[in-house]
């Protein structure tokens, strides 16, 4: 069990602010900063610092609230090993995003739920933004997301990889020849909401030539690639998406791919997982598993 101190320290960390973790807690203020000064007092250095109002974690306080954070994760996921145990049962919690979840789902991973009759799952379809909040909060074990990922505290391993491709309507009447992006930014452009990791990838992309998502002429925002698809059929726009999501409709003729030469790129799905976790061994074992599949 977590030393009540670290709670403290962490229910801080989440709002910085003492008087609402006091709020939260149910403690007094002066309770609240004892708590803090017995966890500096302990570990010999200042976890916070004053700017103005707000207050900040020192590089210390990061230190040990990225540490603190995955043992409160990992407690969590115990209590459920052990709740699970006494029925002779597992359970498993992981994400995927809605790209991968709505045209992706992997055959190695139905192929596991399949061959784990005994294990309890819990699936989450979130935009990539929100998995990695939830890993982050021990809420899910894992998640197989798309995006661009380069964060320390995570493990990142590929599963697939895939072609990211421009595509519009067969219908679609263009006003000049094209070839490149820049002769497309009079397009009105269709994408994923913020938080996507199916947005992220375009964005990236996009800022390496010195373009941005605003340079289009027009933009829709969607939350749901399915109407992203129906809306691109329909001659609405033109967008970027997986080949996966849009093969069906490409093989119809439905759809086309826009002949960029200078967009060429294939992009992995990850299985993402926290790299600190005293559990990283079952973490790892089910990644090569699936990945095995």
């Amino acid at each position: 069990m977590l030393d009540f101190r670290i709670n403290t320290f962490l229910t801080v960390c989440e709002y910085m602010n003492f008087t609402a973790a006091s709020e939260k807690l149910n403690l007094s203020q002066p309770a609240v900063s004892q708590h803090i000064k017995y966890l500096e007092d302990c570990y010999n250095t200042k976890l916070f610092y004053r700017d103005k109002k707000n207050i900040h974690l020192t590089s210390s306080g990061e230190i040990l609230f990225s540490a603190f954070k995955t043992v409160s994760n990992d407690e969590i996921k115990l209590k459920n090993m052990l709740n699970e145990s006494k029925k002779q049962k597992t359970k498993i919690a992981f994400g995927v995003t809605k790209t991968i979840g709505e045209y992706m789902v992997f055959p190695s991973l139905t192929e596991y739920i399949r061959g784990n009759k005994s294990t309890n799952f819990n699936i989450h379809y979130k935009n990539t933004k929100t998995l990695l909040e939830y890993l982050d909060n021990g809420i899910i074990d894992f998640a197989i997301v798309e995006g661009c990922l380069n964060d320390k505290k995570y493990s990142i391993n590929p599963l697939k990889s895939e072609d990211y491709i421009g595509v519009c309507s067969s219908k679609h009447k263009f006003s000049k020849k094209i070839n490149s992006i820049i002769d497309i930014l009079d397009e009105r452009l269709i994408i994923r909401e913020e938080g996507s990791g199916t947005l992220s990838i375009l964005v990236n992309l996009l800022s390496m030539q010195n373009i941005s998502i605003k340079d289009f002429s027009n933009l829709i925002q969607v939350d749901n690639m399915r109407m992203i698809v129906e809306l691109v059929k329909n001659d609405c726009g033109i967008s970027f998406l997986y080949k996966s999501a849009v093969n069906e409709e490409i093989e119809k003729g439905t759809l086309v791919e826009l002949p960029l030469k200078d967009f060429k790129i294939r992009h992995d799905f990850t299985f993402v997982y926290n790299k600190k976790s005293v559990f990283s061994k079952q973490m790892e074992e089910l990644y090569n598993i699936m990945k095995n599949f």
